[in-house]
């Protein structure tokens, strides 16, 4: 069935008369995601984890870069079951981003049951389970797009010698894109994974910023608009030739 929305978009706002769900919307790369989004003409849903002051910040911001709608809410997640139980009170998604997960820096002897249980859940289960909820009604309109971020190098399987539980639950979403991608190329489905860099969030204290510039290529942390706008301008590509794609977007860090 063709979309109702499709051709509205054009020109700079590709999105105009889409609708985004961001998840981890109310700071770091997902914050970003919604002024890149908003910029292009989308309106959007933001997930905020227990900040009603960056919530709101995230949504006034998007507001003021021309996002028609902007709303939000705060939702503490421990398990996909959290968000997933209201999913359908969300409303129409044809936009998901997914800028959520917990991480943890832990050795392998040092990583128990409990560990791995909830970064696989959060890290790939949540996102994972979202996709399948969404997939079909974005089919059934023949459009919707989808953007996955990894973590820093989960681009490829690699050895970890500090976190390895969350890079495992990362390099999974690599699988789940290029499905997506595969599943949902006849309906018009585009689903990009990016692994991102070490971007200059607020998450970031004085001490971690210094670790992660001296190991950054350059010395230098990314910028979360630089990682969010060539995301979404490869998601705005119409047909979405980056579908499947999975984006290293870290100036060429090595560790």
């Amino acid at each position: 069935m063709a979309d109702p929305q499709a051709g509205k978009g054009s020109g700079s706002l590709p999105f105009r008369g889409r609708r985004a769900f961001v998840l981890g919307g109310s700071g770091g790369l997902g914050r970003a995601a919604c002024r890149a989004l908003a910029r292009r003409g989308a309106s959007l849903l933001v997930h905020g984890g227990s900040s009603p002051e960056r919530l709101e910040a995230a949504l006034a911001e998007a507001r003021e870069l021309g996002a028609p709608e902007a709303e939000g809410f705060l939702l503490r997640i421990e398990r996909p079951a959290d968000l997933l139980d209201g999913l359908a009170g969300l409303g129409r998604i044809d936009i998901l981003v997914a800028s959520f997960g917990p991480f943890l820096r832990k050795s392998l002897a040092d990583t128990g049951a409990r560990d791995w249980e909830r970064l696989a859940l959060l890290d790939l289960a949540l996102p994972g389970a979202l996709c399948s909820a969404l997939y079909p009604p974005m089919a059934a309109r023949g459009w919707g797009r989808i953007l996955l971020f990894g973590g820093s190098r989960t681009d490829a399987i690699r050895a970890y010698s500090s976190n390895a539980a969350y890079a495992a639950a990362k390099t999974g979403l690599a699988v789940l894109a290029k499905s997506l991608a595969a599943e949902g190329a006849a309906a018009g489905l585009g689903c990009l994974l990016v692994c991102p860099g070490f971007a200059d969030t607020e998450y970031l204290g004085p001490r971690e910023r210094e670790a992660l510039a001296a190991r950054a290529p350059g010395g230098r942390l990314l910028p979360p608009d630089g990682i969010a706008e060539a995301a979404i301008g490869l998601l705005a590509a119409e047909p979405c030739a980056a579908s499947g794609g999975i984006l290293s977007l870290d100036g060429g860090l090595s560790l």
